[in-house]
């Protein structure tokens, strides 16, 4: 059974800052790199235990495309609407045809004039990565910009939602819908895990809406399933990448893996950046849980 600590609130950013070492830690750095070292594409690491401010990174400053994970800014930026009551959770909407836009999702086969709610926009994005929905969301968070002032508003240089954004035509024709980093994208999931985005409420509904993904076979195969851990995957030709928070018995832990300029741009199930994924991930559980005997089940044949 897991131990908790309490601590008030309001001490979690500055005891996380207090303990952030400065140097990486030595094995866990060095084990990376031999990963990443044999990757076929140019990759990015960030990972950092929550507790005691362990930490490694890979060119954790690099500028990756989200693909996907540009969804959650997007959420960021709708909660920030409900908190301030301009939108409710269950307000009800009304989608037409107009909206439907293809790739991932569901929305797109709803019919014409169907009732809808903010709360089902929200949990489509975020267990889906629906586009449609995506696209939605981000209007009603009143657009791009709107939500890239709120990424700076909690420290985000260079993490911004590209896609539909005036003033941000080129940064897409490089990176497509949004663009981040590593040490950003890890640091955002951290901060909406300690309560720190919006409001602590708003947080916590983000968060959970963030553990309850459909696309579960890269980095979540790594981890037992009865351990909890919010996750956003982002995937087109050229990158696959994935953010993950981990509830992990011994201490909770984040990271971001980004990918770009990938030889094998096949979609399969063993593509080889989702192998790199899966192989950091369980680097990463065995050296934060050593004593753990849990092991991987996963099956490209039948699961």
């Amino acid at each position: 059974m897991r131990k908790f600590t309490l601590l008030p609130l309001l001490l979690w950013p500055v005891l996380a800052f207090s303990q952030l070492k400065k140097k990486p830690d030595a094995r866990l750095q060095q084990d990376l790199q031999q990963i990443v070292a044999k990757f076929q594409g140019t990759a990015g690491v960030y990972v950092q235990q929550l507790q005691t401010g362990a930490w490694a990174a890979i060119n954790a400053d690099t500028l990756f495309p989200t693909a996907s994970i540009v969804k959650i800014p997007l959420l960021v930026g709708l909660f920030d609407k409900l908190e301030k009551g301009e939108l409710g959770y269950h307000q009800t909407l009304i989608y037409r045809n107009s909206a439907k836009i293809g790739g991932s999702g569901l929305m797109q086969f709803f019919k014409d004039s169907s009732e809808t709610e903010v709360s089902i926009l929200a949990a489509l994005m975020m267990a889906y990565s629906d586009n449609t929905t995506s696209l939605w969301n981000q209007q009603l968070a009143g657009g791009g910009a709107a939500v890239n002032v709120l990424l700076e508003k909690y420290g985000l240089k260079d993490t911004r939602v590209n896609s539909r954004t005036p003033g941000r035509e080129e940064n897409r024709k490089i990176y497509g819908w949004g663009q981040t980093t590593p040490r950003e994208m890890a640091t955002l999931l951290a901060k909406i895990f300690r309560g720190e985005v919006i409001s602590r409420a708003s947080s916590e509904r983000m968060y959970r809406l963030m553990t309850k993904g459909y696309y579960d076979e890269q980095a979540l195969t790594q981890i037992p399933p009865y351990v909890q851990a919010a996750a956003k995957t982002g995937s087109v030709n050229e990158s696959r990448s994935e953010v993950v928070l981990v509830n992990a018995p011994h201490g909770d832990y984040v990271f971001y893996i980004g990918t770009k300029n990938i030889k094998d741009q096949r979609w399969v199930a063993e593509n080889e950046a989702v192998n790199m994924i899966r192989e950091i991930s369980a680097l990463l559980w065995k050296h934060f849980e050593p004593k753990s005997k849990w092991t991987p089940v996963f099956r490209t044949d039948k699961y």
